[in-house]
Parts: structure tokens; C-alpha cells; sequence
């Protein structure tokens, strides 16, 4: 994944998803169907964008099943903490062509 911003803290441009990008993704799939309490057959990363800050955000365009799409965040903690990629946000109801943005929380 060479998404990675030069500027610290600045969102890079969406490039496509990668196969890291959707393992990332399927890391915190689980997380994502309990909190919004749907299964999810369809689950295909698309687009991401990332901001490096003490680890790495990733924000990231997933289709869900046709044309339903959410964006969701994970952030991936510095190797050397040894800790998993989690979950910090996520946003229903995209469309294909909504730009990734920054955001915080969930919606």
C-alpha cells in the first residue's frame, strides 16, 4: 500500500484498494457488523486514502453489494507495539462517487 502522505498529518489522495488494504479491512469486519448490526455478504475494498499519525488511519471506500457503500477508518498502530489494526469509525450509506474525507466517530 503506497497511499502514505507526504505531509504528516494531511490525508493523501484515494488511490485504489490494494490486497493489504482489504486484508486490513477484514481484520475489522466482526467489529464493524456488530456495531452496525448487519451482516455483510459483499465486502470489497475499493478505494483509500491515509494520514500517518502515531501509526497509520486508513479511510477507506468498502462496497457493500451493489451500489451501497460505506467508508470506514482503521487505524494501524506502529509495528513495534505489536497491537492489531482497530476499527475507529465508519460511515453508511456512500455512494460510489462520495470523496473520502477525514472523519472522526461514526454515522
Amino acid at each position: 500500500m503506497s497511499s502514505e502522505c507526504n505531509v504528516p498529518g494531511g490525508l493523501s489522495e484515494a488511490i485504489p484498494a490494494d490486497e493489504e488494504v482489504q486484508k486490513l479491512c477484514d481484520q475489522v469486519k466482526a467489529d464493524l457488523e456488530e456495531k452496525v448490526g448487519k451482516k455483510y455478504d459483499e465486502y470489497k475494498a475499493i478505494k483509500v486514502s491515509s494520514q500517518v499519525v502515531a501509526g497509520i488511519n486508513y479511510f477507506v471506500k468498502i462496497n457493500v453489494g451493489g451500489s451501497n457503500f460505506i467508508h470506514v477508518r482503521i487505524f494501524k498502530p506502529l509495528p513495534h507495539t505489536g497491537s492489531a489494526p482497530e476499527l475507529h469509525g465508519y460511515q453508511l450509506d456512500k455512494k460510489e462517487d462520495d470523496p473520502i474525507e477525514y472523519f472522526e466517530g461514526s454515522k
